[in-house]
């Protein structure tokens, strides 16, 4: 069945995780909908969304990957930066000694661009 709530929209891209899914439409915007657990929607919180919501976040910047994991999700932008957030435990978000859940998407430094 059609997602109605992207039916205005052109999806390019989609990425499932195990209780969450992220989308990838063609303005460069990310939405993502389901279980909110660990952050992993990239809202600023832990809610659960019912139907795909916009990932905030990214307003103006123009993301051209996304993917979905089980307990946290990734982004890459135009410029080459990669985004993480959700589950820290275990260094899966790649943000060093932080090992904190991420709400909000933040940018992996190890991968900024020019490095």
């Amino acid at each position: 069945k059609q997602v109605e709530a992207l039916a205005d929209q052109r999806v390019v891209a989609v990425s499932a995780g195990e209780q969450h899914n992220l989308t990838l439409t063609a303005d460069g915007a990310v939405w993502s909908w389901g279980n909110g657990g660990q952050g992993r929607l990239g809202h600023g919180d832990t809610q659960t969304q019912l139907l795909p919501t916009k990932v905030e976040a990214f307003a103006g910047r123009r993301v051209v990957a996304v993917s979905a994991g089980v307990y946290h999700s990734l982004a890459i932008t135009a410029n080459g930066a990669a985004y993480a957030w959700g589950e820290g435990e275990d260094g899966c978000l790649g943000h060093g000694e932080d090992l904190s859940n991420q709400l909000l998407p933040k940018k992996v430094e190890a991968w900024a661009p020019g490095q």
